[in-house]
């Protein structure tokens, strides 16, 4: 049992080689409108263009999909799972309720067989399901005119910071290189 324990517990953190910063860039996080909306992006440092066009290359900045890796203030623990953040945001419409027990036959015969304790995860929650009569769906929020914490963390997403560069150099033209492309 001692060997099975240590051998978990070797497996529960990760290698120090998988979340160290990547090169030429840095983990930053865009703020929403709450304290806790905070959108992971990647900075991109480019190195400046050089000859008879020369001009200095802003950082290019873009959705950063590693979650807690690559973050330097996270500790990442398999067994304990991730940061849930939606969970707040989900709590505060109060239109959901968690399970008393899963829905599923198979993993209520797992959860029973004692051999597999040692193995178990100590991070499984029990399920949370729509109260009755509700439609907890982000569709159903946006007919209604709602905009939740989700929908803002995906517009900024999305946006990747656009709206700062447009707001500071003004829109980019492009170049024709010659071509009309307004007939």
């Amino acid at each position: 049992m001692k060997q099975t324990s240590d051998t978990l517990a070797s497996l529960s953190t990760v290698n120090k080689a998988f979340i160290e910063s990547l090169p030429n860039s840095r983990k930053i996080f865009v703020a929403g409108s709450r304290n806790d909306i905070k959108v992971p992006m990647r900075e991109i440092k480019l190195t400046d263009t050089i000859g008879d066009l020369a001009e200095k290359n802003d950082p290019v900045h873009v959705y950063d999909t590693s979650g807690p890796y690559t973050d330097p203030t996270k500790s990442i623990n398999f067994r304990n799972g991730i940061e849930q953040h939606r969970r707040k945001w989900i709590e505060e419409r109060g239109d959901t309720e968690i399970l008393d027990s899963f829905s599923s036959s198979y993993c209520n015969k797992r959860l029973n067989d004692k051999s597999l304790d040692n193995l178990r995860f100590e991070h499984i929650l029990k399920p949370r399901s729509a109260k009755n009569g509700r439609n907890v769906t982000q569709m159903h929020y946006a007919k209604q005119g709602i905009i939740t914490p989700e929908m803002e963390f995906i517009a900024i997403r999305e946006n990747c910071r656009w709206q700062e560069y447009k707001d500071q150099i003004g829109q980019h033209k492009g170049e024709s290189f010659g071509s009309d492309w307004s007939t």
